[in-house]
């Protein structure tokens, strides 16, 4: 059987307008990554975190229409990735409510977001929770459950969200050793190249610096913003600086290698600044006025993008999001009383069950798994500094069994020169070497 593609899953934020930096550094490199052949791309509109900040019921349903015509018209396909409204999914509340009753409130505490919000509050002499609703506490929950519903390999995130995936792999840890392997810990994927562009004033286009340049602007409106740049005051005949210019950085996150490097010469030529800012126009207008003329076909028609995000949802759920939460139910305990217990003495024809890796976090703030079959102990790993740690070594030795593996007595399990852990009291190094077999028989 081949391995299934590597499932990556992206939120979309649901509020603001989109600009030209959104576009560059987020949805026109997302779009391209789902196009290829070995990826399972989910895509979904957090419309449900948007209720943290916004409280307004018509710019909710306003800004989700907008983002979700916007990635649309950007190309987004919905017949070959998973695209859906995050309220649409219910199994992505309850589960939440699943992940809460095994989430640390330590962690929780410890936000970036809530801590921020804390400090504030501090700064002006106000009580610590003054202003701050539970939504902004809970956050990292829900993006959890939105994570581990699907079981995703891998999510695409800002540098400021990392903390929020390693959350989500320490819930689903502790859930996974209390109940079974039942969730895939997901890796942070961090694009270290991500294009940002400078907005109107030189610094990078940002809302909160008002100086944005919107997507969609109509083309009067977009040649005059571009026209509206901050540029030095050297004359037509001067040579300018092409890797301190705005506007140079505009025109090469459109162009391609051969356009890029002319404008450099360009650039060092001494082009007058009217003549620059005409070239960045008509580039950045080249690649956009289709998309807008898209998005205003789209947003024409909402009942179309309504339709589209339902059925999205609907299939999702059939295929994924039910079942799985049937089971995550089952696990935990919520199932028909008329059943006999799943714990009932099993039947002596019946395999044994497989050995499992269990992961966790100490009172200490280090991260641990152990080995078991059944109900025994066969190895204890010693701490480490991140889950994503633990969870590596964990696949090097589901994946080269006991290849690589060397005992030393009395100085523990190590993996090359890797200190792995040791060996429970009374089990043999045969014993731990059959079990890692077994896990890589299943990954052949």
């Amino acid at each position: 059987m081949s391995p299934r593609p590597v499932r990556v899953l992206t939120g979309i934020t649901t509020s603001g307008t989109p600009h030209l930096g959104n576009y560059v550094g987020a949805i026109r490199p997302a779009i391209a990554a789902s196009r290829g052949a070995d990826v399972e791309s989910y895509y979904f509109l957090a419309d449900l975190h948007a209720l943290i900040k916004v409280q307004e019921p018509a710019r909710v349903q306003r800004s989700t229409l907008e983002i979700a015509a916007t990635w649309l018209a950007c190309g987004l396909e919905p017949e070959r990735v998973r695209f859906y409204r995050q309220s649409d999914i219910p199994e992505i509340t309850e589960l939440t409510w699943l992940l809460t009753c095994v989430a640390g409130k330590g962690i929780l505490n410890r936000a970036h977001a809530y801590k921020a919000a804390v400090d504030r509050n501090r700064a002006e002499g106000e009580d610590d929770d003054a202003g701050i609703n539970a939504g902004l506490f809970m956050y990292p929950v829900l993006m959890a459950a939105d994570i581990l519903l699907f079981n995703a390999d891998r999510v695409p995130v800002g540098r400021d969200q990392i903390q929020h995936i390693e959350m989500a792999r320490d819930f689903g840890q502790r859930f996974n050793h209390l109940y079974g392997e039942h969730f895939t810990l997901p890796e942070v994927e961090i694009e270290e190249r991500v294009a940002t562009l400078p907005g109107l004033d030189g610094r990078k286009m940002s809302k909160s610096y008002d100086n944005t340049i919107p997507l969609f602007a109509q083309r009067a409106e977009l040649k005059k913003l571009i026209f509206s740049i901050v540029t030095d005051s050297k004359a037509p005949g001067e040579p300018k600086d092409a890797e301190g210019s705005a506007l140079f950085q505009l025109y090469r996150a459109f162009a391609g290698e051969e356009e890029t490097a002319r404008m450099r010469r360009a650039f060092a030529e001494g082009i007058a600044w009217g003549e620059a800012k005409q070239q960045v126009f008509e580039r950045i207008d080249v690649e956009v006025a289709p998309l807008r003329e898209r998005y205003e076909a789209l947003i024409a028609r909402p009942e179309a993008i309504e339709r589209q995000l339902r059925e999205g949802a609907a299939r999702l759920r059939a295929q994924a999001a039910t079942p799985f939460l049937q089971r995550l139910r089952e696990a935990v305990g919520l199932r028909d009383l008329a059943r006999a217990p799943v714990e009932a003495k099993a039947d002596a024809g019946a395999a044994p069950a497989p050995p499992q890796f269990k992961q966790y976090r100490e009172s200490d703030g280090r991260f641990y798994f152990k080995l078991v079959d059944g109900d025994r102990l066969l190895l204890q790993s010693v701490g480490h500094d991140s889950p994503r740690d633990a969870g590596q070594l964990i696949a090097r030795l589901k994946r080269e069994g006991g290849a690589e593996l060397h005992h030393l007595a009395g100085q523990g399990v190590h993996l090359g020169q890797h200190l792995v852990g040791h060996l429970a009291e009374g089990v043999a190094v045969e014993e731990l070497l059959e079990a890692l077999a077994r896990f890589a028989a299943d990954e052949a």
